[in-house]
């Protein structure tokens, strides 16, 4: 098989391309943007003149190390990003698209990376090859993007089933009983322990905000890179059912809500909010929280901070007991669905990558 250098296979043709500066990015639009982010699409835009048209093309974040394969027309973002189109004219963009994904750039930070990129090499088998290979890993990619969506309908199901139940939460009008978050619930903030104690093994996973990205903690926190004592966590402990969420630094603005499966410790970037059972369901105040926007709690400052003043008089209404845990039921059967979807999902992964690295190396 033949093996190509990427500077005999690629030409950098970024200067081809116009760039539109973030704050002119619109909602919708004639045109696309593409940066270095991890959406696709990063905004769109009215302009036509400077579109890069020599479609496909493959875009690298510099600073991300994202790659993307673009098929239509389109303007670029903010700095750090790179477009590339292939010496050869006769070229398969599809297939170069996946050997760019599948090569080693060291992450060096938000630095720029291309340097790195200009390194690599890549199999270049014929074009019946490379055919075949693209065919298959594009049926693959596809699975596992609609997956991916049937996950997040799982998810769009449980969010529009507490609206039919309860309504939304933010209408004051509703039937059921008010009360406020530091009524009904107990907020709780985590602890800094020494690097040398919050690996110390034990039974109590020691949750950072970094931890609630892992596959394991996508919407419950069931474990942790790291794990203390009982006697370390002590009274640190957030027990089962507690909502947590970032409440420090650019975290707050991922939005992200978990709760808790098992008893955890966190630490000092994290907030919990423990519900009263004898008032609220843990599902129901887990749901609560997913319709709350965290960007609109922090408190202004240079580096965005959540306190417990910004949580407790949030408005929150109080149903029925029964008629909480009625939809926790529904969540759990919901759940049940998820966790195979999640098993498919994941086996179709496993499967994807490792034909990348049987194709690629």
């Amino acid at each position: 098989m033949l093996i190509q250098k990427f500077t005999t296979l690629f030409k950098d043709v970024t200067r081809q391309g116009t760039k539109i500066p973030k704050e002119e990015y619109l909602t919708h639009g004639k045109n696309i943007i593409i940066d270095q982010g991890q959406d696709i699409i990063a905004g769109y835009t009215n302009c036509e003149d400077g579109i890069f048209k020599k479609i496909p093309a493959i875009v690298f974040g510099d600073h991300t190390r994202i790659i993307k394969y673009v098929d239509t027309p389109f303007f670029l973002g903010a700095d750090g990003v790179k477009v590339l189109k292939c010496t050869d004219k006769n070229a398969n963009y599809r297939y170069l698209y996946y050997a760019l994904k599948n090569a080693h750039i060291p992450n060096t930070g938000y630095n720029r990376h291309f340097k790195w990129l200009k390194e690599i090499t890549i199999n270049y088998p014929d074009k019946n090859r490379q055919n075949d290979i693209v065919n298959i890993l594009d049926k693959l990619e596809y699975i596992i993007k609609m997956k991916s969506q049937e996950l997040d309908k799982f998810d769009e199901l449980i969010k529009a089933r507490f609206v039919e139940m309860f309504g939304d939460p933010q209408d004051s009008k509703s039937k059921w009983k008010k009360s406020t978050i530091e009524k009904c619930c107990t907020l709780k903030s985590g602890k800094t322990l020494p690097r040398n104690i919050e690996n110390e093994g034990g039974n109590i996973p020691y949750v950072k905000v970094k931890d609630m990205n892992s596959l394991e903690n996508t919407t419950y926190i069931t474990t942790s890179t790291r794990f203390v004592s009982d006697k370390t966590a002590n009274k640190s402990i957030f027990p089962v059912g507690t909502v947590i969420f970032p409440k420090r630094g650019g975290a707050i603005g991922t939005n992200k809500k978990r709760l808790t499966k098992v008893p955890i410790c966190a630490d000092l970037n994290i907030m919990g909010v423990i519900p009263d059972n004898t008032r609220i369901s843990s599902y129901y105040l887990f749901e609560y929280f997913n319709m709350v926007d965290l960007n609109t709690l922090n408190n202004g400052s240079s580096v965005p901070q959540i306190n417990n003043k910004d949580i407790n008089p949030l408005n929150i209404n109080i149903p029925p007991l029964s008629l909480q845990n009625e939809f926790a039921n529904f969540v759990h059967q919901v759940d049940k669905s998820k966790v195979a979807v999640q098993k498919s999902l994941d086996e179709t992964q496993k499967l994807f990558d490792s034909l990348m690295q049987e194709y690629f190396g």
